[in-house]
């Protein structure tokens, strides 16, 4: 609908009357009046800084409007009051945070309840907050878990699950209090990954399309890895945030094999540090098969990712750190580091697959033996207790939920990003992930880098444990193998991966256009935000303007005719929206549009009453509302492009 301005209620310029969608565009950029020349009470600004004057003359520097999470863009302006600022300098949700500390409870509690009776489903919010990654496993969360758990206790209904409880206001926010940093951050989209439901469909595109891969055959040099299932694949994520997801087969136990090599690798330049580790095994790419019997030109192994130079660390951990401790106890002391860097989550030993590699392993006591003829090992080495503690790494056994946290810690700089717990140090953690780029995918290492770009790890258990440092990890399983010894279809689903999005570390981040980055926001540019908030009012959908108001949005935010979210809600009669505007989000009433209109008159010109009385009581009551409402510059000039209407 057009106003007598010749402008729609939202504010936009429409540039066609063609029904089709596509021609319709929004003029984003100069505002004009009916001579072709800017409205006069537009204030220029100079330097690209906004400048305005106070009523004593004096200019004053606006940084502070334009400080928000989601600064206004230059083709919008903030409308906060009549200096741009709200009293005391500081933003009107400034201010509603420090008057009201709860009010990040009382708005999760509005975007999940019931309006009818103001009771909400736990389950539906414990589901919206695994939408964003988090599950109720999380161990940042144990504390709202055991809450609800005592909350389903307290209310005498026997069976049952907590999760099924409907819960008041005063019970939703005891339970939810001490993890509330943590939920607010999720559903403000704060997350390294802030569109993750739309960055995992395409986690599940990838899935199903390498699962129709049937190359490979499983390993069999070692009997117990040989009855393996060829159909089993799974794939698991996990952010340097915690946010997690699953698809597949992904709780199906399976030992690590060559997967551990990085870990032990990292462990031992924790306990002993870089110069002492590579005194004995060297940082080289072999180019031989991962378990030739081959030293490099200083008669060492030639990297950690290959038998030999496993066996070596594995060899130092033995020897070198705690000496003291018993095979056993060295053994609970890898597990112990394991479980730390996996935040707790499953992991155990497979007996059956020890004793089994340990049988078949004449390749594996050859290159032990051969690097004890030039002397690779400290002194004291017990190269047949050494060679157990080998296996055993070897034999741990966990699933690709374990997996996806452990190489999320990798990704993270060795802190859990689910315990949050500093297991190793970030130079051991940069020592590790360069040489899992250069070195950790056998012979394909080269043809890898140069393909995905990513630090990686195989085994022949068929996984590959993928890190995409300081965004996630990744760990893909399937038994079936390549020739080389890498999971068929976990190697598809790297190339898939990198095809989609820039996560190669030589994509251009700036000008590879064909791909995705699903570190942005979905709405990153700011006229999309303000539109999103803009038609949310003329809907009257006040849940989405309570998610805005959530995710950190400035709710005084116009478009470049100065019309503000409360003036659409006025004219469009939403009288939800205006009382949450005002009363919950503070904006001014009686900002002015530039043809100087306020809500108030624009809920009587399109024949509001129940709007204009609450407008009128509202305005009655509230006498330290400002004389009258002033423009605020913008930066710079706005484009006058078109851009397409969203």
């Amino acid at each position: 609908m057009l106003t007598s301005n010749g402008v729609s209620r939202l504010g936009i310029h429409v540039s066609g009357c063609s029904r089709q969608m596509p021609s319709v565009k929004l003029h984003i950029g100069r505002a004009v009046t009916s001579d072709g020349k800017p409205p006069a009470n537009r204030l220029r600004t100079g330097n690209n800084v906004a400048r305005i004057h106070t009523k004593q003359g004096e200019p004053r520097s606006h940084h502070a409007a334009f400080a928000r999470m989601f600064s206004p863009p230059d083709e919008f302006r903030s409308r906060s009051g009549p200096d741009g600022e709200s009293e005391g300098g500081r933003s009107t949700r400034d201010q509603d945070a420090s008057q009201n500390p709860a009010s990040t409870e009382d708005v999760l509690f509005d975007m999940f309840r019931n309006e009818e009776t103001d009771i909400l489903p736990i389950g539906m919010f414990l589901a919206a907050l695994r939408s964003t990654g988090l599950r109720k496993t999380d161990p940042r969360l144990a504390e709202m878990m055991d809450n609800l758990r005592e909350v389903h206790k307290k209310s005498g209904h026997e069976g049952g699950s907590p999760e099924t409880q409907k819960l008041d206001r005063e019970t939703f926010k005891r339970v939810v209090s001490a993890n509330v940093v943590l939920i607010s951050r999720a559903f403000r989209h704060q997350f390294v990954i802030p569109d993750f439901q739309g960055f995992t469909k395409h986690i599940e595109e990838f899935y199903w399309k390498c699962k129709s891969n049937t190359e490979g055959k499983v390993a069999a040099y070692i009997p117990q890895l040989a009855r393996m299932n060829p159909d089993y694949w799974g794939i698991s994520v996990c952010t340097i945030d915690g946010q997690r997801f699953s698809i597949g087969d992904v709780n199906i136990p399976f030992t690590l094999q060559s997967c551990s090599k990085p870990l032990t690798y990292g462990i031992a330049l924790d306990q002993l540090g870089s110069d002492t580790v590579h005194q004995y095994v060297g940082q080289e790419p072999s180019g031989r098969n991962f378990n030739e019997l081959v030293l490099d030109y200083n008669k060492k192994p030639h990297n950690p990712m290959i038998n030999a130079g496993a066996i070596l660390v594995c060899t130092l951990l033995k020897t070198l750190v705690s000496p003291e401790m018993t095979l056993g106890e060295k053994f609970d002391f890898t597990t112990n580091y394991f479980k730390r860097l996996a935040g707790g989550e499953q992991l155990g030993f497979n007996n059956s697959v020890f004793l089994s590699e340990r049988e078949s392993a004449d390749r594996n006591y050859a290159l032990g033996f051969f690097m004890r003829e030039y002397k690779c090992y400290p002194d004291k080495t017990n190269l047949r207790e050494c060679m157990d503690f080998y296996f055993q790494c070897c034999s741990m056994e966990a699933t690709c939920d374990t997996m996806a946290v452990i190489s999320a810690t990798l990704a993270n700089g060795g802190i859990c990003p689910i315990t949050e717990e500093k297991v190793l140090k970030p130079e051991s953690i940069r020592d590790v992930l360069s040489l899992m780029h250069s070195c950790g995918m056998y012979d394909y290492s080269g043809q890898f880098a140069f393909k995905v770009g990513l630090p990686a790890k195989s085994g022949v258990c068929g996984g590959i444990l993928l890190v995409i440092p300081n965004v996630m990890g990744i760990f893909a399983w399937s038994p079936p193998l390549d020739p080389l010894g890498n999971s068929c279809r976990g190697l598809q689903f790297c190339e898939e991966l990198v095809h989609v999005f820039n996560f190669h570390r030589y994509d251009n981040l700036k000008h590879a256009s064909d791909k995705k980055d699903p570190r942005r926001q979905k709405y990153e540019t700011k006229g999309l935000s303000i539109v999103n908030l803009l038609f949310s009012a003329a809907n009257g959908d006040v849940t989405a303007m309570r998610r805005h108001k959530l995710s950190g949005m400035d709710m005084t935010l116009c478009d470049y005719d100065g019309r503000t979210a409360l003036h659409l809600a006025a004219a469009e009669g939403h009288l939800n929206c205006v009382t949450f505007l005002l009363e919950h989000c503070n904006v001014p009433h009686n900002t002015k549009d530039r043809w100087g209109n306020m809500p108030i008159t624009e809920a009587t010109t399109f024949g509001h009453q129940k709007v204009v009385d609450y407008l009128r009581l509202w305005e009655a009551t509230h006498t330290e509302h400002s004389e009258q409402a002033e423009e605020i510059p913008i930066r710079k000039q706005a484009s006058e492009e078109s851009v397409p209407l969203p």
